[in-house]
Order: C-alpha cells, then sequence, then structure tokens
C-alpha cells in the first residue's frame, strides 16, 4: 500500500491512531471509539540502533493494520505520538530525551503526516497520561487535575480549568528538576532533586546505599542477593521485595512515600488541584507507598489545599501509554 491514505477531515468517522515511543517498547494503536482499542502491536525500542528502524516499523504495521480486512471500510483521521521530553510539541520534533538518547531532532510529525496524508500530533508522554487519565481515568469528574508520572522518570501534566496546561516555553509540569534536599541522589542530573529520590531510578540509588548499610550492620535483606548476583538493585525489585514482607524494602518504600508527600504537598499548595492522579510505581504498591504520602502531605500542605485534595493510583492501569497516545491524536 505505497499510496497514501486519503484525508478526511477531523470530527468525521474513522479511526484514530497513537503511538507510544518509550525507552524500552513501542506501541502503535488504532481506535474508532477511545478508550476501546482495535489493534494494537508493540516491539522493543532499542534505543541503541537509532530511530529509523522504529520509523520503518511504525509504517510496516500501520500498512498491516490498514490493510487488514476488518478495517477496510475505516479511513485514517489523525495520529498521535506520546514521546518523553524533551520534545518540541508545536513543530513535532523528538530531541534526545534521556530514555532516546540517539533519538536526536527526529521530526516525527512530519514524517507521519507526510506518509499517512493525516495531521500527527506530539505530545510529551506526563502530559499525554494528564489527558488519558481526566477523560477517561481516575480524574474523571475535575476541572483541576494534576498527573504524575512515576517511573524510570519523574514528571507532571496538569489540567486547570478542564485544560492542558503547557506553560510559556512548554515546560510546565518538570516537578522532577525541582531540588528537594541540598544532597542526595541523582535525577536530572542534579543531587537531591525530585526526580532522584522519587522515580524508579532514584528508588534504585537510594537501595544500593541502604543496603550497603545494612550489609555493614548485619541486617538481613533479600536485597543483598540481587546486589551480589547483578551488581545492581532496581526499584522493581525493591518494590517486589517490599510486598513479600521484606523489612529494609520496606522502610525504602515508606521513605520514598514521604518524599513522595513533601512533593505533593509542593504541587497541592501551588497548583490546589482537586485529584492528584499518580501513575508507574503507585498503581504497583499502592497503599504502601500512598499511605505515609498523604500523612506526609498532611503535614506539609496548608489545610485548605490538603482537605480539597484527593490522591489516587491512576485508573487505566498498564494501558494508560495506549490510551494516552490515542488522546494526544484526539486533541485537547
Amino acid at each position: 500500500m505505497e499510496q497514501r491514505l486519503s484525508r478526511i477531515e477531523e470530527g468525521a468517522g474513522g479511526v484514530l491512531a497513537g503511538i507510544d515511543i518509550g525507552g524500552t517498547k513501542t506501541a502503535i494503536v488504532l481506535s474508532a471509539e477511545p478508550p476501546a482499542i482495535l489493534r494494537r502491536v508493540e516491539f522493543p525500542t532499542l534505543p541503541e540502533q537509532g530511530p529509523e528502524r522504529v520509523i520503518e516499523l511504525i509504517r510496516k504495521h500501520f500498512r498491516d493494520f490498514l490493510c487488514a480486512r476488518e478495517m477496510k471500510q475505516l479511513q485514517l483521521r489523525s495520529i498521535g505520538v506520546s514521546c518523553g521530553s524533551p520534545l518540541d510539541r508545536i513543530s513535532g520534533v523528538i530531541q534526545a530525551p534521556p530514555n532516546l538518547p540517539t533519538w536526536k531532532d527526529v521530526a516525527i510529525t512530519s514524517i507521519l503526516s507526510q506518509e499517512f496524508g493525516v495531521v500527527c500530533r506530539l505530545e510529551n508522554d506526563a502530559n499525554a497520561g494528564a489527558m488519558a487519565e481526566y477523560r477517561f481515568g481516575a480524574g474523571r469528574g475535575t476541572q483541576h487535575m494534576v498527573f504524575i508520572t512515576m517511573g524510570t522518570g519523574f514528571g507532571a501534566g496538569i489540567i486547570a480549568d478542564g485544560r492542558l496546561y503547557h506553560g510559556a516555553s512548554d515546560s510546565a509540569g518538570e516537578i522532577g528538576h525541582v531540588r528537594l534536599t541540598p544532597d542526595g541522589p541523582v535525577g536530572y542530573h542534579k543531587a537531591g532533586s525530585v526526580e532522584g529520590w522519587v522515580s524508579g531510578g532514584g528508588i534504585a540509588q537510594v537501595g544500593m546505599r541502604e543496603v550497603a548499610a545494612a550489609i555493614h550492620r548485619g541486617e538481613p535483606t533479600v536485597l543483598s542477593l540481587y546486589r551480589e548476583n547483578e551488581g545492581k538493585i532496581t526499584a522493581r525489585q525493591i518494590a517486589l521485595a517490599a510486598q513479600q514482607g521484606d523489612a529494609l524494602a520496606k522502610r525504602i518504600i515508606h521513605e520514598t512515600g514521604t518524599r513522595l508527600g513533601q512533593i505533593l504537598a509542593i504541587l497541592a499548595d501551588i497548583l490546589n488541584p482537586e485529584r492528584i492522579v499518580i501513575g508507574g510505581l503507585a498503581m504497583r504498591l499502592g497503599e504502601m507507598l500512598l499511605f505515609p504520602a498523604r500523612a506526609a502531605m498532611e503535614g506539609e500542605a496548608l489545610p485548605a489545599s490538603y482537605r480539597s485534595c484527593t490522591v489516587v493510583p491512576a485508573a487505566l492501569g498498564e494501558q494508560i501509554g495506549d490510551i494516552a497516545a490515542i488522546c494526544v491524536a484526539m486533541g485537547f
């Protein structure tokens, strides 16, 4: 199918396409009635190999999707791409985010618009996740909401007065860059940053430090086995060990929750949202993480700000990346 797909007016019938580009995997989804997914495929991103392979696979899978018998009556309406920052949303260029260091100035929206003859939009993954949870998840019914990505990195998407807030330079929501303490684990190339303390990468740094101290004082922990066998500890291993009752892992998660609560208090006092929705680790750890977070938030935030804001895990679960990309295609 070498010819371009026919363009149709936005708002008419047809199918929306979403592409969620991450450092580990890329997913492509089609939806005629969001959030329901018609077709889906994913494949490893392999960022060390650069963007060309991924772009060619996107082309191939789009053609396979749209040539399928059950799809032939549906025209492609628009494409949405969700990806980590930094990126230029207006010009549609991915600018070598930390999880995609070889993707330097990739004009993804121009490439896909020219290939398929439809509008293509680009949005950072935190803002895309905010759109998804606001429309279809835990943010439904609110007008003021903050969505937090709590994965390898840490960022936020802000819904203010029912609209996605980008800021003057499209940098709104980069809470992970804020310095929380004078020193500490590193995130955003900054010691003691929010991302250093509460992202997956930061939790791993804290874990390595705490396990070394535990070994020195003779405290048993299953995490020492990971350190000995693999030379490192991941946030996933710490979370699993905590869920299985490991005392040290539970303390690390509790400390992470307390730091998270300090950050939530800052967001509550500055933005005064009705709801803060947290994805990633909060979905997997639930109250083990959120209980100490709410306690710390209550102690730090203004009483009125705390009382007006609920803190909940994201409702879309592992589908959030797919639905977020579809929401980018929908526009906001």
